[in-house]
């Protein structure tokens, strides 16, 4: 059976079903700490409905208390998913309309997220020094540095140590002595696949796309470090180099192994799943970014077309099969969104209507996907919320996609 809603009466039922914190006493994980899965992700939803007048600031407080009720790690390993960072997130979201909210707190997690960040590149520093790869824990947007410079960029622009995180990044692009990329890791995409002696990820959520959307939103809000625009070209002379061009328009591959890399030949045959993390929406969405912020045209005018191409194509939908952020049908209509509105056509425009009607979609057989916000209720409920309002983010929650 399946039915059909409008996308606020979508974002108003699953924010109803969040109304209520429920924290299991005998998980001491600390993942209600977490963006991803946790309260805090779900907060950002309540926070973004309070600030919107269309939901209770006693709705959100209720859920930050549920994210912090068991302390906030400053652990090393913490990140903008998880820890100190997640939570310094949530709090300066709950002040986008200006008001002093958790002030003390998000004041002390700020103090907290710098001393992380330092350690984190002099780690880096380190790791670089003994010759050895980088991985996604040292660089992503979930576990890394791209994560903690955007929440850097928000919150701190002028802290000395966000300027050591861009140069960490310009270093990042250049190629190793073995003329591999410096994004280069040792390990597999994830335990499923195994692409022996590491790989090249291009995607946003784990590959260089993220590095280069960072650099770009970055450059844009005017804070630069030597080599930054050089940065960026490099990483869109990689993406032209593993362009592909075919009836389904632009397309990239998802990684490049080291026998494509010596190859100079991808496996991948076509463009695969359009989402966030890997596809052609992300990869598209940070290289329009850039583009915009070197005031390149023509790039720009390649990754708006890449995105609109994918959106028109049925063959490439048809792989989405879920409606979460990351892979799913939300990640695909708020990176599309964000898109639109920078977007030199209306071409990306035309689409949203449609996928609006996707994300409200709803298949009673669908599996449980949870209720955190990469994955779950929270972020279709956030989505959702963006296709009824058509204003962008007012908490700006959506930076953790590093999309805006």
């Amino acid at each position: 059976m399946t039915t059909t809603q409008q996308p606020g009466t979508l974002s108003e039922r699953l924010a109803a079903q969040l109304a209520a914190p429920v924290i299991d006493p005998d998980d001491h994980s600390g993942r209600e700490q977490s963006l991803s899965e946790g309260a805090a992700g779900i907060a950002l939803l309540h926070v973004e409905r309070a600030l919107a007048s269309t939901g209770s600031w006693a709705t959100a407080h209720a859920w930050v208390t549920a994210a912090t009720s068991r302390g906030v790690s400053t652990a090393a390993d913490t990140n903008l998913y998880l820890g100190a960072s997640a939570i310094s997130f949530l709090l300066s979201a709950a002040q986008a309309d200006g008001r002093d909210r958790y002030q003390r707190a998000a004041t002390m997690l700020e103090h907290r997220v710098l001393v992380l960040a330092r350690h984190r590149v002099e780690t880096s520093a380190a790791r670089a020094s003994r010759g050895e790869a980088t991985s996604f824990g040292e660089y992503d947007v979930f576990t890394g540095l791209t994560g903690i410079g955007r929440l850097l960029l928000q919150h701190n622009p002028d802290a000395d140590v966000l300027e050591q995180v861009l140069d960490y990044f310009v270093r990042l692009t250049e190629p190793r002595p073995d003329q591999l990329p410096g994004w280069w890791v040792a390990h597999d995409p994830d335990t499923t696949i195994a692409t022996p002696g590491g790989h090249a990820n291009l995607g946003l959520a784990h590959g260089v796309c993220g590095v280069l959307a960072f650099l770009g939103t970055a450059l844009r809000q005017g804070v630069t470090v030597e080599g930054h625009a050089d940065a960026i070209a490099r990483i869109c002379g990689h993406l032209d180099t593993w362009r592909h061009d075919d009836d389904s328009g632009p397309w990239w591959p998802e990684w490049l192994t080291l026998d494509e890399i010596r190859t100079g030949r991808a496996l991948q045959r076509g463009p695969l799943r359009p989402s966030w993390c890997y596809g052609t929406p992300g990869i598209a969405r940070a290289q329009q970014i850039a583009a915009i912020a070197t005031g390149d045209t023509a790039r720009q005018h390649l990754a708006e077309d890449a995105l609109a191409a994918c959106l028109a194509d049925p063959g490439q939908l048809a792989h989405v099969t879920d409606t979460s952020l990351c892979h799913g049908w939300a990640g695909l209509y708020q990176t599309a969104w964000r898109a639109a509105q920078d977007a030199l056509t209306p071409n990306i425009a035309a689409h949203l209507p449609r996928l609006a009607a996707s994300l409200s979609h709803a298949d009673s057989d669908e599996p449980e996907q949870g209720s955190g916000l990469l994955t779950g209720t929270a972020g279709l409920a956030l989505a959702a919320h963006t296709a009824t309002h058509h204003t962008p983010p007012i908490s700006g929650w959506d930076a953790c996609l590093l999309i805006t």
